[in-house]
């Protein structure tokens, strides 16, 4: 009880209250590694690199329709890396999460504008605070009507003039997604006193709520 009433107070301190409800998925793993499951039946997936994974899980999480993120490693050619190994720059990987969806409640095209949205796609081999070919911004493609999609929405982006630079996310086809290790799963709502957590990655958690509202699960609007 006393853990469940600190972890409340720490919520109601840093105003973190609605992300407190939910404390973490049912990840299956082995060797201290999230496992990369098959999506079931009826299920899409999707795979996106945009800086820290921490923040990019619980955007995407958020979304109606999202049934699992698993945030790992993607873009690169060593096999099964570590965190150490990919914050190293050696292995050619990005942070990236896996999102596994209900195409029924949510179009592969909203779920990749919810991913421009929740960081800056502008930015090259970074994204803030955090620096490096790691961090850089991917969307990941596994058929061309997918492929089409995500070059639509970076020429509309464009467009826009949002940014002042160009939209600088890389388009990939999609390989092999490893899982990260456990303690980085759902690190976002198991660590809100985190400073990181209250400083940055909370940010792009609220950017992308005030974006796209409608597609946010209703219990992270309250």
């Amino acid at each position: 009880m006393k853990g469940i009433l600190i972890g409340v107070l720490v919520c109601v301190l840093f105003g973190l209250l609605p992300s407190c409800q939910h404390k973490g998925q049912q990840l299956d793993s082995k060797s201290g590694f999230a496992l990369i499951p098959e999506p079931k039946g009826g299920e899409a997936v999707a795979t996106y690199a945009g800086g820290c994974f921490w923040a990019m899980q619980e955007c995407m999480i958020e979304l109606k329709g999202v049934h699992k993120v698993i945030s790992g490693y993607a873009g690169g050619n060593t096999v099964n890396p570590s965190y150490e190994q990919v914050l190293s720059k050696v292995t050619g990987h990005a942070e990236a999460v896996q999102v596994y969806y209900d195409p029924e409640v949510i179009s592969f095209e909203q779920l990749s504008e919810a991913f421009f949205n929740s960081h800056d796609p502008t930015e090259v081999d970074r994204q803030g605070p955090d620096i490096g070919s790691d961090y850089r911004s991917i969307a990941f493609f596994r058929t061309k009507a997918e492929f089409e999609t995500i070059s639509r929405l970076v020429k509309k982006i464009d467009a826009s003039r949002k940014y002042a630079n160009p939209v600088a996310t890389e388009l990939l086809p999609f390989k092999t997604m490893y899982g990260a290790e456990m303690k980085h799963q759902d690190f976002y709502p198991n660590n809100l006193w985190d400073p990181y957590i209250r400083n940055v990655s909370r940010l792009k958690v609220l950017k992308l709520r005030a974006e796209m509202p409608g597609l946010i699960k209703s219990q992270y609007l309250n």
